[in-house]
């Protein structure tokens, strides 16, 4: 694993108190529009433990009320227990909504066992991703399961670092009904989630899709948040050229190459799946 790269003078996302409570509006009324338009009796989150999926509970129980939130706690033999226990915390005590935990360890065994050699990677590195993805579609389909079922909305937890450059799995993490904190770099997800009195252990925790065991975000990245925050605002998003990003917050400028080379990449994931325009 490569080092994480870090900046020396990260770019200042500081989001103020108006600016955090304007959000915290926006979001909660796209929440209540989002269900309201959907016609449905509630909305369902996958629960990681994770800040993400914590700040996005946290809203939708200030939008709808506890009784229109339920959560699925999803764990596998490579989350880590502090994790799983977390996810329910914030369910049982911290918010008080209906969840379940169900075991994916099964369902990814079943498929693995089910599936011809054929199918399965011989490279290491592309085994562990392949199976890693499997469980994040997994997950999706249990969401998705249990949204049919109770006439629900599937809130996803992305934030806008993670969908610029492309960290989620598409068809797993991605596959949801809509995003509430898109609108957010990660460093502002942990800013808003303070304001909302998230307790400091969740806000602060290091991220991890959790993928394969002891996986975290940065390391995987080779990158940590706030400067991949701050090469996605100042040139992603943002006018600066690589050059002049890289001179603003202190970085090689190969690295902000390769966060704009992640964006580009990932185009896909965040676009409708393409088919040739009508022939006539």
């Amino acid at each position: 694993m490569s080092d994480v790269a870090h900046a020396e003078n990260p770019l200042d996302l500081t989001l103020s108190e108006s600016e955090l409570e304007a959000y915290r509006e926006h979001i909660t009324t796209f929440i209540e529009a989002s269900t309201d338009a959907a016609g449905v009796d509630e909305a369902i989150i996958a629960l990681s433990g994770g800040i993400d999926s914590t700040l996005t509970a946290y809203l939708a129980v200030e939008a709808l009320g506890t009784d229109s939130v339920y959560g699925l706690v999803l764990p596998s033999e490579v989350n880590r227990d502090q994790n799983m226990s977390d996810a329910e915390r914030v369910a049982s005590e911290l918010l008080g909504i209906e969840y379940d935990v169900v075991e994916i360890g099964p369902m990814v065994d079943a498929v693995l066992e089910g599936t011809p050699e054929s199918m399965h990677a011989d490279d290491e590195d592309r085994a562990r991703t392949a199976v890693g993805n499997l469980r994040a579609r997994l997950r999706a389909v249990l969401n998705y399961f249990a949204a049919n079922s109770r006439n629900a909305l599937v809130l996803g937890t992305g934030n806008r670092s993670e969908a610029l450059v492309g960290y989620f799995t598409k068809y797993g993490d991605g596959a949801v009904d809509c995003l509430p904190i898109a609108p957010l770099y990660k460093q502002q997800v942990r800013q808003l989630a303070r304001h909302l009195g998230v307790p400091e252990d969740l806000a602060a925790k290091t991220a991890s899709a959790e993928l394969w065991a002891d996986q975290t975000d940065e390391e995987e990245m080779g990158v940590d948040y706030d400067t991949l925050d701050s090469i996605l605002a100042l040139h992603v998003d943002g006018p600066l050229s690589p050059s002049a990003t890289a001179h603003h917050i202190g970085v090689e400028i190969g690295l902000v190459e390769r966060v704009a080379g992640l964006f580009e990449r990932s185009a896909h994931k965040r676009e409708f799946p393409p088919g040739p325009g009508p022939l006539y």
